[in-house]
């Protein structure tokens, strides 16, 4: 808990309290990155079980959201934090909600898996694989900056988004022309730009990750900001 830059407290419970959410946060965060892990994996090697186990899994992920927002409303109810420590606690609520949605989108990504592909659409599979193994560095890079606090991390790392948005839209284009020409490649295109539309908005969430750091550290909510302008935080 020391690396959160958190104070110890008076009360040895309130301190329990705090490292048990924190905790929960990182093993939920762990779950999460497994989860698109093994979706990716599961496109990749055509492993329809993989595909299911994702499937089956979300609801572990449902689960760690519930109990730590429950936890943390109890926290609040009870203890009352004041300062940095509201600022986190409201920082964890946020995360988890973009944690819980990072799982939804996992999901999707599973499903291509269940769909069969012609050895001539293998190229859109492999590109699809290129954006999603730069969107899972994004939610590792992230969810590492979260277990430090690290606010010159999230700003660099915020940063990353822009370069997965350029990649994703220039699937995008790929896939509309591969449509075209190929009427008849519709069904499996169209389960692929779904599954590319989840790559990047993990990657949104994955920022969203790091403005709730810079929120708990700085103390500035930054998401309507511009990207300049988080950027020029660093020198701050």
């Amino acid at each position: 808990m020391d690396n959160l830059q958190i104070g110890r407290h008076i009360s040895g419970q309130f301190n329990e309290d705090l490292e048990r959410v924190i905790n929960n946060v990182m093993h939920m965060g762990g779950l999460v990155e497994k989860q698109l892990s093994d979706a990716l994996a599961s496109v990749e090697q055509g492993n329809i079980d993989l595909a299911k186990q994702v499937l089956s899994n979300d609801y572990q992920v449902n689960n760690y959201e519930v109990r730590i927002d429950n936890e943390c409303t109890r926290i609040i109810a009870k203890r009352q934090p004041a300062a940095g420590d509201l600022r986190l606690i409201m920082a964890i609520v946020k995360t988890i909600s973009d944690l819980e949605r990072i799982g939804d989108e996992a999901q999707k990504i599973a499903k291509v898996a269940l769909e069969s592909f012609s050895s001539s659409q293998q190229d859109l599979l492999v590109n699809l694989d290129n954006l999603g193994r730069r969107v899972l560095e994004f939610l590792q890079l992230s969810l590492d900056a979260f277990t430090r606090m690290d606010c010159d991390a999230a700003i660099k790392i915020h940063q990353m988004d822009e370069k997965i948005n350029r990649e994703y839209e220039a699937l995008m284009r790929q896939l509309m022309t591969y449509m075209m020409e190929d009427p008849r490649s519709i069904p499996q295109v169209m389960t692929v730009i779904w599954s590319a539309r989840a790559l990047e908005r993990i990657g949104d969430r994955c920022q969203n990750l790091c403005e709730y750091i810079i929120y708990f550290v700085k103390g500035k909510v930054v998401s309507h900001s511009t990207a300049e302008d988080i950027k020029n935080l660093e020198a701050k």
